[in-house]
C-alpha cells in the first residue's frame, strides 16, 4: 500500500514520474549539497578572530549566486527593491565639494576669513542626486604611469588657465590636447625638487634627502602642495607626504595632487585646528603656499606646534624676491621679521637658512617649557580636542605621554613593543594586522571573479586590466588599528591609504599616524573633504552597525561615498546581516552593482562587494 504523500505525488506527476524528471531531481538534490552543506569553506572570518585562510573551489561562484539570490528574495518582500533609482545632479556639480560655499558662509555671518573654512552647518538638506563625471573624463593610468601622465578631462582646469597659469607651466608641459604631462625633475625650485630635497636636507645636517629616515622624518604635512610635485619625490624615497590646501573653484592643488594618486585632502589654516591629534608629524613644509604665517598673533605657528613631534621641522620657502627694495621684497621681509622671534616663544630654534629657505626645529628639552618667560605663550591644561576646534592660543608641552623625539624613534618602519604599549597591548596589535593579511588576500581573491566577469563595459574602451593594476587610491572608511593599510604594504600592493577615525569611535590616529601611514579624524554624518572621484576603493569594517546608533543617514552616507568614488571603482563593506541588508538596497538605489556574500563562518556578518558603473547619463 503506497503512503498519502506518494498518492498525492501521483496526482501531480502522473502514476509514473518521467525518468528525466528523477534525474533532474537527483542533480538538484547534489546541487544544493554543494552549496550549502559545506560550512569550512569560509572565505573570511570575523573581524574580531583571527581569519583562517582558504583555497577556493570550482562551486564558489556557486554558492555566492545563491547568497544573492537569497538577499533579492529578502529585499523584495521587505519592499527595499520597489524604491526608485536615483537622478543625476546637474553639470554644474560635476567638481562639487559640500560645505565649502564661500558665498553661502558671507550669507550665514561667517567673515575675516572663516567664510573660506569648512561649514556643514551651512549646507541645505537637498534633494538627493548622484554626480555625473565630466564629458571628457576618462579612467585615469595605472600607476606609477598615473603619477606622471593625467586626462585633462579628469580635473577642472581649462587649457587657458593652464596656459596663463604662469608658475605652472615652468612644472607641466601639455602632451597632447587631452593630457598633461609632470615633468620628474620639476619643482618648487629652478633647480627642480631633487636639488631642492637635498637642499633641505643638508640645511639639517645631513648628507642627502635619502638620510631622512634615519633622521626620524617618517611624515611630512606639505601646506599648499602645488602639483604635488615635492609630495612625489617624497614617497619615491619612502616617506609619507600628506598635502593639504584650501578648497580652490578652479585649478585645486588637492585635486590635481589625488588624480596623481598622492595622498592630499581639503585643509585650511585659517580659524580652526586641523583634524589631527597633536604630534601628528615630523615635518610641516610650507613653499609659497600663501598662509600668512605673521597674522593672528602666532596663532597659525602655534597650530604647527602642535602637529609636530619633538624634535620635528618647520621647512618655510618663500616666493622668490624681486631685486633688492622692490615691494615683494619688503612684504617678505615684514612676514619674516616676526618669524624670527615669535618661534623662541613656542620652543623653536631656527637651524638653517639658505636663499628664501628657513628651517626651525621644535625643541626635544621639556627643561626649555619651565624656564620661558611669563609674557611666551602659556601650556594648554585639558584635553587635546582637534576636530575642527577653534584654534588654540596654548601650546602643548611634554608632559603628554607620546612626547618622544622623533631622532630616539626606532629606525625601522615598523614600531616597538614599547611605541605601541603607548596605545593599547600590542597582542591585540599583531593579531590585527595577521587577520588583515589573511583578508586582504581573500578580498583581491573575490574582487576579479566577482566584478570583472560580468563587468559593464565601459564607453569607448577596451575591458579594463585586473584590480591590482587599476586601485591606487583607498579609503578606509573606519580603520581602527590602521590594520589594512600595512597589509597592503606587506603585500607589496601598490596603493596608499587613507585611514579614517570616526570620531565616535575609539581614537586610534595617533597610533595609525606614528606608524607613518596618513590618517584623518572625521564624522561621517558629514562629507568628506575631498573632490568628487577620488578614490579607487572605499572599505568599511563596521561602520554601517557603528553609525545606526547615531544621528547618520545611511542614504546620505552612500550619496557621499558615491560622490567620492570614481567611476568603475569598489565598495568592500564588511557588517552584521541587517545592516549589510540595507546597505544593498541603497547600493541599489544608487546604481551600483552589488553581491552579497556569506561568509560561511557562522557568525552574522555579510561581506557586500559592489562598483560603480561608469555612467554618463
Amino acid at each position: 500500500m503506497r503512503s498519502p504523500w506518494l498518492n498525492k505525488l501521483s496526482v501531480i506527476l502522473g502514476p509514473r514520474p518521467p525518468v528525466s524528471w528523477l534525474f533532474l531531481c537527483v542533480v538538484s538534490l547534489l546541487a544544493l549539497i554543494t552549496v550549502f552543506g559545506s560550512s569550512s569553506s569560509s572565505s573570511f572570518d570575523s573581524v574580531t578572530s583571527t581569519w583562517v585562510p582558504e583555497s577556493y573551489k570550482n562551486y564558489r561562484r556557486l554558492k555566492e549566486q545563491a547568497a544573492v539570490d537569497y538577499f533579492e528574495l529578502r529585499t523584495l518582500s521587505s519592499g527595499a527593491s520597489r524604491q526608485r533609482e536615483l537622478g543625476f545632479c546637474g553639470k554644474e556639480r560635476e567638481n562639487y565639494v559640500p560645505c565649502y560655499n564661500v558665498t553661502a558662509n558671507l550669507l550665514f555671518g561667517f567673515k575675516d576669513g572663516e567664510e573660506f573654512d569648512r561649514h556643514c552647518e551651512v549646507v541645505g538638506q537637498g534633494k538627493w542626486c548622484l554626480i555625473r563625471p565630466p564629458k571628457d573624463y576618462k579612467t585615469p593610468l595605472q600607476w606609477p604611469a598615473g603619477r606622471d601622465v593625467i586626462w585633462s578631462g579628469n580635473v577642472k582646469i581649462t587649457k587657458d588657465q593652464f596656459l596663463s597659469s604662469g608658475s605652472m607651466t615652468k612644472r607641466m608641459m601639455l602632451l597632447e590636447e587631452n593630457q598633461i604631462a609632470f615633468q620628474s625633475d620639476a619643482g618648487l625650485t629652478f633647480d627642480g625638487v631633487k636639488d631642492y630635497s637635498r637642499q633641505i636636507a643638508e640645511m639639517m645636517g645631513l648628507g642627502s634627502d635619502s638620510e631622512f629616515l634615519q633622521a626620524g622624518v617618517r611624515t611630512v604635512l606639505d601646506i599648499g602642495c602645488g602639483f604635488g610635485s615635492f609630495g612625489a619625490h617624497l614617497v619615491s624615497i619612502k616617506l609619507m607626504a600628506l598635502c593639504i590646501a584650501g578648497y580652490e573653484a578652479t585649478g585645486s592643488q588637492v585635486q590635481l595632487a589625488l588624480e596623481r594618486g598622492l595622498p592630499a585632502m581639503i585643509g585650511n589654516f585659517i580659524t580652526r585646528q586641523l583634524p589631527y591629534p597633536s604630534f601628528s608629524f615630523d615635518m610641516v613644509h610650507c613653499a609659497q603656499c600663501g598662509i600668512p604665517w605673521d597674522k593672528k598673533e602666532g596663532m597659525l605657528l602655534i597650530e604647527v606646534d602642535r602637529l609636530l613631534k619633538p624634535g620635528g621641522y618647520f621647512v618655510l620657502t618663500s616666493p622668490k624676491s624681486k631685486p633688492h627694495g622692490s615691494a615683494t621684497g619688503t612684504k617678505i621681509r615684514n612676514m619674516l621679521t616676526p618669524l624670527e622671534q615669535f618661534p623662541e616663544k613656542i620652543c623653536w630654534s631656527l637651524i638653517a637658512q639658505q636663499d628664501e629657505t628657513f628651517i626651525w626645529q621644535k625643541t626635544v628639552d621639556a627643561q626649555c617649557y619651565s624656564s620661558r618667560k611669563q609674557t611666551d605663550v602659556p601650556l594648554c591644561k585639558g584635553h587635546d580636542a582637534s576636530y575642527y576646534q577653534a584654534l588654540s592660543p596654548c601650546i602643548i608641552g611634554p608632559s603628554s605621554k607620546r612626547w618622544i623625539p622623533i631622532q630616539n624613534r626606532s629606525s625601522s618602519s615598523e614600531l616597538s613593543s614599547a611605541e605601541l604599549a603607548l596605545h593599547g597591548n600590542p597582542e591585540d596589535f599583531f593579531e590585527d594586522l595577521q587577520g588583515w593579511k589573511l583578508a586582504l588576500k581573500n578580498y583581491w581573491s573575490l574582487l576579479t571573479p566577482l566584478i570583472f566577469s560580468d563587468h559593464p563595459k565601459r564607453p569607448g574602451a577596451e575591458d579594463p586590466l585586473p584590480p591590482f593594476n587599476m586601485v591606487r587610491n583607498v579609503m578606509d572608511m573606519n580603520a581602527h588599528y590602521g590594520g589594512l593599510n600595512a597589509a597592503f604594504l606587506e603585500e607589496k600592493k601598490s596603493v596608499w591609504v587613507m585611514n579614517v577615525v570616526p570620531v565616535t569611535s575609539r581614537n586610534m590616529l595617533p597610533l595609525i599616524l606614528d606608524r607613518g601611514f596618513p590618517g584623518v579624524l572625521h564624522d561621517w554624518c558629514e562629507p568628506f573633504p575631498t573632490y568628487p572621484r577620488t578614490y579607487d576603493m572605499l572599505h568599511a569594517n563596521g561602520l554601517l552597525s557603528h553609525l545606526s546608533s547615531e544621528r547618520c543617514s545611511l542614504m546620505d552616507l552612500f550619496v557621499e561615498m558615491d560622490r567620492i568614488l570614481r567611476p568603475e571603482g569598489w565598495a568592500v563593506l564588511y557588517d552584521k546581516l541587517g545592516a549589510i541588508e540595507l546597505a544593498r538596497a541603497h547600493a541599489t538605489q544608487i546604481r551600483w552593482g552589488a553581491r552579497v556574500i556569506d561568509l560561511q563562518n557562522g557568525s552574522d556578518q555579510r561581506l557586500l562587494i559592489c562598483q560603480k558603473p561608469f555612467l554618463t547619463k
